[in-house]
């Protein structure tokens, strides 16, 4: 893909959804990563659902450490994983308090070395917390980007550098956001809604869906 389709692309999704950001609910950084860590293989309304009872009881570290592990599980049983997830949670708030004064760090390796932290996950919060010009693939994004010609690659990570190397840097911080509302309400993985795409005409997805008849 050309530099001049692939800005051309960036500016028309910057134009309709704007200044976007994450669909997850959060106040603090704590609570963004706690949301992120959640949100692993489960859908941004099921994480919403739990933190919304979640956050009006624990919404610290500490809050976190003594609301317990047991107490903490009961309200994230309807999320997938739930019991790695809460283990994670409770060994993350302890390195917080004990290594960062109990605040969410801004560097990548302090981030990727909490439990239930990844690459993608701390992608997320660095981009969404901190302002990093970072991009998190998850599949919304992996399948955009291949479709389109943004950023095709086989592996997650040749997908992000590739973004990260290609996307005009004026959308770098938001590329991430961009592209994951794209992926998820209209290039959905199934059928995607090409005819009412509004980078249609600069995708280089052949075989595009067509309008129903």
């Amino acid at each position: 893909m050309n530099p001049v389709k692939r800005k051309q692309i960036f500016k028309i999704l910057a134009g309709a959804h704007g200044k976007p950001s994450t669909e997850l609910n959060f106040r603090s950084n704590f609570e963004l990563l706690v949301a992120v860590i959640l949100s692993a293989q489960a859908t941004d309304i099921s994480v919403n659902k739990a933190t919304d009872t979640l956050y009006r009881k624990a919404n610290t570290p500490q809050a976190f450490l003594n609301l317990g592990l047991t107490s903490l599980k009961r309200h994230i049983r309807t999320i997938g994983l739930y019991n790695t997830k809460a283990q994670n949670i409770i060994k993350t708030c302890r390195m917080l308090i004990d290594l960062h004064n109990g605040q969410v760090p801004s560097a990548r390796e302090a981030l990727e070395a909490l439990p239930g932290v990844g690459r993608k996950t701390a992608n997320v919060v660095l981009n969404t917390a901190f302002g990093e010009p970072t991009i998190a693939v998850d599949t919304h994004i992996f399948r955009v980007a291949n479709r389109t010609g943004l950023g095709p690659g086989k592996t997650v990570l040749k997908v992000e550098q590739k973004l990260l190397k290609f996307t005009p840097e004026r959308y770098l911080k938001d590329a991430h956001h961009l592209l994951i509302l794209h992926g998820r309400y209209t290039c959905i993985a199934r059928t995607p809604r090409c005819p009412v795409c509004v980078i249609r005409e600069f995708c280089d997805y052949r075989p595009k869906t067509r309008e129903p008849e």
